[in-house]
């Protein structure tokens, strides 16, 4: 398999960096009813209460809250169009990373700070404080040189490996919906 390198990768950031600001068309739902499992639909429903219903985050979140409960804040994960199409090169057999869904648009602390409001169909979302740093996972199927790219200190603030938001209001969401800043 062929990663990406660090100078491609470098030499991307630009691009990235000049993703729209706001009002990005939402693509690529993913819903993840199992570890590395992965199904693409045209809609999710979203809820304060369990995240994306039938998901594993009620049952199998990556971070609890000190009282064992799953953190909302990893609730919904969103990824950069531009970074997934400059890392994910093998699509036949590398397996999608799993964000519930993919935006073309700048999702760096500048832009979105945390706990900003975001509106993606019928549903609100809010930004997390949690920084996704790309797992393991990320660095067996994309490689080391972008996984080392995303938590490079330079590159922290611009969110690479995308943003985690909590559910603020239950919705809906569809691909071909726009995420857009709440005003």
């Amino acid at each position: 398999m062929t990663f990406v390198s660090r100078a491609e990768l470098d030499a991307a950031l630009p691009d990235i960096l000049s993703a729209p600001k706001d009002g990005a068309e939402i693509g690529m739902l993913c819903r993840r009813p199992v570890r590395n499992g992965r199904r693409f639909v045209d809609r999710i429903e979203v809820t304060r209460e369990q995240g994306i219903p039938g998901e594993r985050w009620l049952n199998e979140p990556w971070l609890r809250l000190p009282d064992g409960r799953p953190h909302p804040g990893i609730q919904i994960c969103i990824l950069s169009r531009r970074v997934l199409d400059l890392v994910w090169r093998d699509r036949e057999t590398v397996l999608h990373p799993g964000d519930t869904f993919v935006v073309d648009m700048d999702l760096g602390h500048e832009n979105l700070p945390e706990a900003t409001l975001l509106q993606a169909g019928s549903a609100v979302l809010r930004v997390s404080e949690i920084f996704n740093d790309a797992c393991v996972k990320w660095n067996a199927r994309y490689g080391a040189a972008s996984r080392d790219w995303i938590n490079a200190p330079d590159n922290r603030r611009h969110r690479l490996r995308g943003i985690l938001c909590s559910v603020e209001r239950d919705g809906e969401i569809q691909n071909g919906d726009l995420l857009t800043k709440c005003r």
